[in-house]
């Protein structure tokens, strides 16, 4: 009897924070991995050695979210890996974790960053998630990286915010029409979490996480693997019946 296929995720932006966690959690569930990359390739190499040391397999490819124009390559590349290395298997999950943070105040906002914005966070993630569904299983798990930002505001990150409110609003849709395939779709929404988003704030100034910690029923900020295990939960057959849910993971900040 032939072994039974490992279940695949992809996962955009898994070179670094969020996103490599989550691919390590997802290795650490059994899940073999596709993660992409923008200029780090030396950092994916290295979750990939990690993923392969965990004992799944693990890849690497490059892709700029912000641009659809590599859309279709880059799908012909995934679907080249699925077919190579997977005997034709099709993805498990799909993880759009890919993206920056940007602080401009409303007022000294530019077209520029707002175009930005869009095309990184919902842009982006909607026609790749859109290319993608091809090679997707029929009951595969779409999570969606939302913020904590679309729920509470901070003075900086309209542009930010509003994309990701955007993003929780196309996860329900997503779950609305991709119902028919048994295709769940949910975004997570994590706060403020010790990476190197928004220029590392959180992780490297005391006085601003001890400013957000006060602030949060658990007394802390958020570390990687406070959101990576919930991606990978959101993407394991344990959450099958939670669809259609914006699940904020922010250890209560401001409740």
């Amino acid at each position: 009897m032939a072994n039974k296929q490992n279940k695949i995720v992809l996962v955009t932006g898994g070179s670094r924070g969020l996103g490599k966690d989550s691919a390590l959690q997802l290795a650490r569930r059994g899940f073999d991995v596709i993660i992409t990359y923008q200029s780090k390739k030396e950092a994916a190499e290295e979750v990939v050695k990690e993923i392969e040391t965990i004992g799944q397999k693990a890849f690497a490819l490059p892709l700029d979210i912000a641009s659809t124009a590599g859309f279709d390559t880059f799908t012909a590349d995934v679907k080249n890996i699925l077919d190579t290395q997977f005997a034709s298997a099709k993805l498990d999950a799909l993880v759009n974790n890919a993206g920056i943070g940007i602080n401009a105040t409303i007022e000294n906002t530019t077209e520029e960053i707002l175009d930005a914005m869009t095309n990184i966070h919902f842009k982006g993630p909607f026609f790749l998630t859109q290319k993608l569904l091809p090679l997707l299983n029929d009951g595969s798990s779409i999570v969606n990286t939302s913020s904590g930002l679309a729920r509470f505001s901070f003075e900086g990150y309209a542009a930010y915010g509003a994309m990701k409110a955007a993003v929780d609003s196309l996860s329900r849709y997503q779950a609305l029409e991709l119902g028919s395939r048994k295709i769940r779709v949910n975004s997570v929404a994590p706060g403020a979490i010790e990476t190197d988003f928004g220029g590392g704030a959180v992780r490297d100034i005391a006085e601003y996480n001890q400013g957000i910690s006060s602030q949060t029923a658990l007394g802390r900020v958020g570390l990687p693997d406070d959101i990576g295990t919930v991606v990978a939960f959101l993407c394991s057959d344990d959450s099958k019946w939670i669809n259609a849910q914006r699940i904020e993971a922010a250890g209560g900040f401001r409740i």
